[in-house]
């Protein structure tokens, strides 16, 4: 009986994504079958019958890595920012020296001008 909630919650989630997805089928357009342009992938602005591997800038991975390094430096703020009462002066100090690294390497990044996109 202590898990009747959440089996009710997974019931009617379960219910409501099959209406949807009924609903959907229902109202979908036949029409958009005429158009094989509709149903092809798009990926990014290539053709996605082109050959694999075309040429192009190498700018979009340094873009995509320095994403993922500033998005992680978020996951490691996050469980910082909640425990912050608990871990104290030291836990403070500690992701204020992570964070001024990080900005110097930022700070690096720019003058180096891997964030120009020219």
């Amino acid at each position: 009986m202590e898990f009747a909630p959440i089996c009710v919650y997974l019931v009617i989630s379960l219910l409501l994504s099959l209406i949807l997805i009924g609903v959907s089928f229902l109202f979908a357009s036949s029409s958009s079958l005429a158009y094989p342009e509709k149903l092809s992938a798009y990926e990014c602005g290539f053709d996605p019958l082109d050959d694999a591997r075309s040429r192009f800038d190498i700018r979009f991975y340094l873009v995509s890595i320095l994403f993922i390094i500033f998005d992680l430096e978020v996951t490691f703020l996050f469980p910082w920012a909640v425990s912050l009462n608990k871990i104290g002066l030291f836990g403070f100090w500690s992701m204020i020296v992570f964070l001024l690294i990080l900005t110097i390497g930022f700070i690096y990044e720019w003058k180096k001008g891997a964030l120009d996109w020219e």
